[in-house]
């Protein structure tokens, strides 16, 4: 199954790419042809081929920086690096090397699943973890525009996820007041009820104001936010109080050991009764035992996720099943 989910969105990759008609591309089209004639039944391999030819040409036409003697002092040593990172992110978004795994979300106490969590995935053969890729774009000026096209990515895959479910996803606080966004959302053919933006990180306190007005279109038709409730300090619960979120989200720090430390179970019994003063969910994340499941339940938590809940996953026949499953039960359940 795990070749499949690959092996579905990387062909729907070629076949965007394959699709566009700009002359300036059409070598590469070209080539990306020759390899998915290499490799008639994988995809994949073919994409992740285009991929190291596309980021070799990249990074020597980049080249090494040059610096002249008179300017070395001026330079910092890691320029190089920069701009190898740079034409790797460049890559990445010209190609359009990105797919998206959706994980289920479940609501407690009775596990029913009610919507999905874009997690972006990379084309790459070098292994590194979605949160490196955004962190080295950020570093070189393009953590918007990378967040923008996983987000691109995400909504054309939400078609595939079936009716009534959510789709949770994330954006920075940043990205979030990039005048991009509302036309991307407004434009998804999705209904707005059913997109969930999650803040990840924290909101500096300067931006609530700007934060909140941007948003206030999009959830007067229904958008929810969501927000992260394990900020050091007060910083998380001014975050929760300044822009009144929908969902709480409680990640692995809140949740590990909580069925054994008392201290775990009160700052989550102190977060559900924060939940409930304004009017939020509050979702577990990270499950990975029966224990932390039972115990987040008995404290009052309305949804989660986690590895004990269902895998992220990149195809529609995963998608489909976890609502198929509960169908299936819930009809064999009436007939008993």
């Amino acid at each position: 199954m795990g070749e499949i989910t690959v092996r579905w969105q990387a062909q729907e990759i070629i076949d965007v790419l394959l699709a566009e008609s700009d002359p300036d591309s059409h070598r590469t089209r070209m080539r990306l042809r020759d390899l998915v004639a290499a490799h008639p039944d994988h995809p994949e391999l073919a994409l992740l081929e285009h991929l190291k030819v596309t980021t070799a040409l990249t990074n020597n036409e980049g080249g090494a920086v040059t610096v002249e003697p008179s300017r070395a002092a001026e330079v910092p040593a890691p320029v190089p690096f920069t701009r190898r990172s740079r034409n790797k992110i460049e890559a990445v978004l010209g190609d359009k090397m990105l797919m998206t795994a959706f994980q289920p979300v479940r609501q407690l106490p009775d596990g029913q699943v009610i919507g999905v969590e874009a997690l972006t995935r990379f084309v790459s053969d070098d292994g590194a973890s979605a949160d490196h890729w955004f962190n080295e774009a950020e570093a070189v000026g393009l953590g918007a525009d990378l967040e923008i096209a996983a987000l691109l990515r995400a909504l054309t895959a939400a078609h595939s996820v079936p009716e009534p479910l959510f789709i949770a996803l994330n954006l920075t606080p940043a990205t979030c007041l990039d005048p991009r966004i509302h036309g991307l959302l407004e434009h998804s053919q999705l209904p707005m009820d059913r997109i969930i933006i999650e803040l990840t990180g924290q909101v500096a306190s300067d931006q609530y104001p700007s934060l909140s007005a941007a948003l206030a279109p999009l959830r007067s038709r229904g958008l929810r936010l969501a927000v992260d409730g394990a900020g050091a300090g007060f910083t998380s619960m001014d975050q929760i109080l300044e822009l009144s979120p929908d969902i709480i989200k409680l990640d692995r720090r809140f949740i590990e050991n909580i069925e054994h430390s008392e201290g775990q179970r009160l700052r989550g019994a102190a977060m559900a009764e924060l939940a409930h003063y304004i009017g939020a969910e509050l979702t577990a994340e990270g499950i990975e035992t029966v224990a932390e499941l039972s115990a987040v339940t008995e404290l009052g938590m309305t949804a989660a996720q986690g590895y004990l809940l269902g895998r992220p996953s990149v195809h529609p026949l995963d998608w489909n099943s976890w609502i198929r499953s509960e169908s299936e039960t819930a009809v064999g359940g009436s007939a008993s």
